[in-house]
């Protein structure tokens, strides 16, 4: 299944199914003219509603440095257990948005990432039961400020500023997303992140086992899978694409005041 949060012209906020016109599920949200939202007996064109973050996180926990290439290319070494850090609710922002990055900054970078939106509250869980607490998979551009991550070390500034985490365009169970689904971003059209689930360090299961160690997850909370190689800065007016298969394709345009 594949579930969408959306607005429709009346201003109600719902929740449906993303079809196409036989009554199958998406592997996109690039659907074309045959996409159909479905509200029970409802259908909506999804240019004729405005879509929603597909969940309302209280806390967006993010992996750092999850591929060895993307470490690589930090001058980083692999980590022996995961980095995290957290993205507040502010920074969620969702398909199709405009988003305003931080003025007079010197780089702030895409980051394509598969996210994990759990289902059930879920504290000190097993890697082997992980899953039964996993609602699906979405898309999630974990936009980076590094003029202040690479002089701060909680990362606030550098993480966390508003619209820094859009995610979307709905949520696919999981499975619809095979374990080397592959991970893309495109600025602009052109290929600049290109890489699979299978080459994560640390698997999902794994991921959600060590945060529940330390931390209780609730329905909507997200976890942030990490980015492989390739990340690079954003100018004012592109057009970044986040596409994962088995999910669909997360697009935004930048502005820079």
């Amino acid at each position: 299944m594949k579930r969408v949060r959306f607005r429709d012209s009346a201003g109600n906020v719902r929740g449906g199914r993303w079809t196409v016109e036989n009554g199958e599920e998406l592997v996109t949200a690039a659907a074309g003219p045959y996409g159909r939202i479905s509200f029970g007996d409802e259908k909506f064109a999804p240019d004729d509603v405005e879509i929603l973050p597909p969940c309302e996180p209280t806390k967006i926990v993010c992996v750092g440095l999850n591929y060895a290439d993307h470490a690589a290319e930090r001058d980083a070494d692999v980590p022996d257990r995961p980095l995290l850090f957290l993205k507040p609710p502010n920074t969620v922002t969702s398909h199709n948005k405009e988003v305003t990055l931080p003025a007079d900054k010197a780089r702030i970078d895409y980051e394509a990432e598969l996210a994990v939106v759990i289902g059930e509250r879920c504290k000190g869980v097993s890697a082997d039961e992980a899953m039964d607490y996993v609602s699906g998979f979405t898309c999630l551009n974990d936009l980076s400020n590094r003029d202040d991550q690479e002089v701060e070390q909680n990362w606030v500034r550098g993480k966390a500023f508003d619209d820094a985490a859009p995610i979307g365009p709905l949520v696919s169970t999981p499975e619809h997303v095979p374990e080397d689904a592959t991970i893309e971003c495109r600025v602009n059209g052109e290929v600049k992140q290109q890489s699979s689930r299978d080459q994560f360090i640390f698997s999902v299961p794994e991921l959600i086992e060590e945060i529940t160690t330390y931390m209780t997850l609730v329905p909507g909370d997200v976890i942030s899978t990490g980015t492989p190689a390739g990340v690079g800065p954003l100018a004012d007016g592109d057009e970044v694409e986040v596409e994962i298969e088995g999910v669909g394709t997360l697009r935004n345009t930048v502005r820079i005041p």
